[in-house]
């Protein structure tokens, strides 16, 4: 499990983790189990843990005063899933962290980064590298959101995640892409009658 987590550190870092680091590490992280509509983290609560998906998804979203789900994110294997804003600024989350599968994790809270994590130098450059690529990520969705059609939003994202395709079921995948789940059902209609 932990083999996991070194290996995508050090496969964002160009200072590799040494054996005091991976004694941190393990450590520093949890294992731990979220079972399928289990929560990660409640809107209200701070959001003081952060988990790395070793196995499974999860999928954070907001309710509306109707009682819809607005995805705002999808993560599965090899992602961090936490709320960034409420870690950092230990405010109530907007949001709520489900588990959509059965999903392994390795769990770091916000004490244990302080102490253990904080003076590595690897984490802190794979920390800062998922930070930028994620506001790329950011914008562009933003941007796709705003600007392109519902077919177009639909292919980036075949493009982009394709594995949430075969994670994630239609009315998930509509909900994150900001369309109704009949407006997906004739999108993929008219791509798989081009």
């Amino acid at each position: 499990m932990y083999e996991v987590l070194i290996n995508h550190i050090n496969s964002y870092s160009t200072t590799q983790l040494n054996e005091n680091d991976i004694a941190a590490i393990k450590d520093a992280f949890k294992p731990g189990k979220i079972k399928k509509k289990e929560f990660l983290l409640k809107e209200g609560e701070i959001g003081n843990i952060t988990a790395f998906v070793i196995n499974g998804a999860l999928r954070q979203y907001t309710v509306d005063e109707k009682g819809a789900e607005h995805i705002v994110g999808l993560f599965i294997e090899n992602w961090w899933a936490s709320d960034r804003e409420s870690w950092t600024t230990l405010i109530p989350s907007h949001y709520n962290i489900d588990a959509w599968e059965d999903t392994d994790v390795l769990l770091l809270t916000r004490d244990a980064f302080n102490k253990w994590i904080k003076p590595i130098p690897a984490f802190i450059e794979m920390t800062l590298k998922l930070q930028e690529n994620n506001a790329f990520s950011v914008q562009k969705r933003l941007h796709a959101l705003i600007s392109l059609s519902a077919e177009k939003r639909y292919i980036n994202l075949i493009n982009a995640y394709p594995q949430f395709l075969q994670r994630f079921p239609q009315h998930i995948i509509a909900s994150y892409l900001g369309i109704t789940k009949e407006t997906l059902s004739r999108v993929r209609r008219q791509l798989s009658n081009k």
